[in-house]
């Protein structure tokens, strides 16, 4: 029995070019970065090599570029960096209700360090609410967070009008991309952001390598110390294999974004329309059309979502019930309580998240299952009684 994986949010395989290109790093060229003899110059070449192509992939000047260990800690420097770099001037920090959780448990720290937090509300659709946003700005206000697109639901932020508002009153602002970078177009400019996440394993590459975009000229105090490596803003010997990498992953993913964003799109939308028209009392969660190419989230009334799961592992089928950092949690997911829905709906909920190998295929195959195991589980269920 083939697998179909349908969890690309939570992580992708690494691309065979990606492995290709990191395989020398390990034992061939292996000098530390920080030495001045030939070899280690050729690791530093490939570091800058590597930053120089994502800096260009966003709009950004390498120098802007800071290699970290992933997504959660370019959060964590973000949010923490800018903090502490600004404490002067204030201690008021504005998220949203559904951010990943490296953003809210970084402001739940800062909260019981003497910061204070704006949690701003989201609509049905899991999109912030401009107007609340702007009203909860205060002239001790020093960083906005708002991640451009929900890891669970899929609904894409207006980022660039959260940026505007942040220019307008002077205050920082940055997202988290994690989600977003390599599968719709990021450029740092056209979003007005100060700071942006990315992550490699969420575009084909390596697990335990990211990058936080730090635009010219933000003050922020770094989070690791010990050494000058990343221009003084994050000491630890550079992981030379993962951000080669990286730079290859994004090589690969800008060449093909369009076509695949498309292609993703199609399958997506007819994938969600089978569901709906074939399970009665099923809703689809996340904005219907500002939403990323891969991203389904469906919830299904009277079972829960990790039954479901249990049943599709056993034909092979891999999908999650939202963020792969929380999945051991007995609490219903906070995006989808968030929006409106009841706890026994949200514990309902199944996300399937498409990548550039999923096929049409793959996908008629989860809808002719699907049905048969929601009507198994609903037969058992003392909570559907339709």
């Amino acid at each position: 029995m083939k697998s179909i994986y349908l969890d690309h949010a939570a992580t992708c395989p690494t691309d065979p070019k990606v492995v290709e290109a990191m395989l020398p790093y390990f034992s061939d060229h292996y000098g530390n970065p920080s030495s001045i003899y030939s070899l280690s110059r050729t690791t530093r070449n490939a570091i800058e090599n590597a930053r120089t192509i994502l800096a260009s992939a966003i709009g950004a000047d390498p120098k802007e570029i800071v290699f970290t260990s992933g997504g959660s800690e370019s959060d964590n420097f973000a949010i923490k960096g800018i903090a502490h770099a600004l404490k002067d001037k204030g201690n008021h920090i504005i998220t949203s209700q559904i951010e990943h959780h490296a953003v809210l448990y970084t402001c739940k720290f800062l909260e019981k360090n003497g910061y204070d937090v704006t949690y701003v509300p989201v609509d049905e659709h899991g999109t912030i609410k401009l107007d609340e946003l702007e009203k909860a700005i205060r002239p001790d206000t020093i960083l906005i967070t708002v991640m451009h697109a929900n890891n669970e639901i899929g609904t894409i932020q207006p980022i660039r009008q959260i940026g505007e508002i942040a220019k307008k009153h002077g205050i920082k602002f940055h997202t988290d991309a994690v989600q977003t970078f390599g599968h719709i177009p990021v450029n740092a400019n056209d979003l007005n952001v100060d700071l942006l996440s990315i992550s490699a394993h969420k575009f084909y590459g390596p697990k335990g390598v990211g990058a936080l975009y730090i635009r010219k000229g933000t003050k922020i105090t770094p989070q690791s110390h010990g050494g000058d490596q990343e221009r003084r803003r994050r000491a630890s010997t550079e992981n030379v294999p993962g951000i080669v990498g990286l730079g290859k992953a994004v090589e690969i993913a800008t060449e093909s974004m369009a076509d695949e964003a498309d292609r993703q799109t199609k399958l997506r939308n007819d994938f969600i329309k089978a569901i709906l028209e074939k399970i009665p009392d099923s809703r689809l969660n996340g904005h219907p059309v500002d939403r990323l190419p891969n991203n389904i989230n469906i919830s299904f009334e009277g079972i829960e979502g990790e039954s479901i799961l249990l049943n599709l592992d056993m034909y092979g089928i891999a999908a999650s019930t939202g963020s792969a950092c929380s999945s051991s949690s007995l609490e219903p997911s906070h995006v989808l309580l968030s929006i409106g829905l009841t706890h026994e709906l949200a514990h309902g909920s199944v996300r399937f998240s498409l990548g550039k190998h999923t096929t049409r295929e793959e996908l008629d195959r989860v809808v002719d299952i699907l049905p048969g195991i929601i009507q198994k589980l609903r037969a058992m269920s003392p909570l559907y009684n339709k």
